[in-house]
């Protein structure tokens, strides 16, 4: 039998090591098919358990990376998945939507501009209509692009990042709650950058220390209505984000500062976000688990 999340493996040598991730740098947004390296999303490993059987769920971000790796896992558990993304990772989206359904569940692609509130709105109405409802909403989708230093940011930049990440989390949240009975769940992706920033993600990282409070304050609102939100806050994963928005050299060697001395694969990811899906977390709200590989966050 093949390794699955349950089997013991030694965490540091799981996956490559840093000297396997070329130098390279691919075009933004990033498609998987560009990467030297590609992720590994739990396509061969992750084991599904019922855990999530029947549930309704919107996955922004999903066409490849963490969000691909949370679809996955969320239809080998038993949920259908409404899959978002840009329209510019089209052929990403459609191989995560293929994973859904190869496990027996409706997976619908949604491609769009979380910048627009309106089609936050359709996001959230659309998983309703076609799903029947929404019993889980993990906002992941997030914009980062390195800069040197505060002043090569622009205000282009800044509104971009702030929209995609924290505005769209807002509005999706908004549309959403309507729609969610007792036992729902809301994921709100984070990072490690909300506590121990880069200088060169100042916005990015200022953008997921955002979501942290927003994430405290939304789970003490939304308790008495039995829906609970929680953060997972990722350390270096590799993903299209990584060679797409940082210089190569910061490629080449990212995530060998773990304690791990690797970077983390979206796979890696999934069983906490199926976790905080389940039933398994009812009296768990307004919470973060940390997936770092090691690294510290206060």
């Amino acid at each position: 039998m093949s390794q699955d999340q349950y089997s013991p493996q030694d965490p540091t040598t799981q996956h490559a090591e840093p000297d396997a991730q070329n130098e390279e740098q691919i075009a933004h947004p990033g498609l998987e098919s560009d990467m030297d390296l590609e992720p590994d999303h739990g396509e061969s490993s992750y084991r599904g358990s019922g855990r999530l059987e029947g549930k309704r769920a919107l996955v922004t971000g999903g066409d490849s990376g963490i969000g691909r790796a949370v679809a996955l896992a969320f239809a080998r558990e038993g949920a259908d998945v409404v899959v978002s993304y840009l329209p510019s990772e089209e052929d990403d989206a459609q191989v995560t939507a293929r994973l859904v359904r190869d496990a027996g569940r409706t997976a619908v692609t949604a491609p769009g501009d979380l910048r627009d509130e309106a089609f936050c709105r359709e996001l959230v109405e659309r998983t309703v209509s076609e799903l029947g409802g929404i019993d889980v909403l993990v906002s992941n989708a997030a914009y980062q692009m390195s800069i040197g230093g505060i002043e090569d940011l622009t205000t282009e930049q800044l509104l971009r990042t702030y929209y995609t990440n924290v505005f769209a989390t807002f509005w999706l949240c908004k549309a959403a709650v309507g729609h969610m009975q007792p036992g729902s769940s809301i994921i709100v992706t984070t990072s490690i950058q909300a506590y121990q920033p880069s200088p060169t993600l100042l916005d990015y990282a200022s953008t997921k220390g955002a979501l942290v409070t927003f994430t405290k304050g939304l789970a003490q609102q939304l308790a008495p209505k039995g829906i609970r939100v929680n953060t997972v806050a990722p350390g270096p994963i590799w993903t299209p984000l990584i060679p797409a928005t940082m210089p190569a050299e910061e490629v080449g060697s990212f995530g060998e500062a773990t304690p791990t001395g690797r970077a983390g694969q979206p796979a890696e990811l999934a069983p906490a976000y199926v976790f905080l899906a389940s039933q398994e977390s009812s009296y768990i709200t307004g919470e973060r688990i940390g997936v770092t590989g090691g690294m510290p966050m206060p």
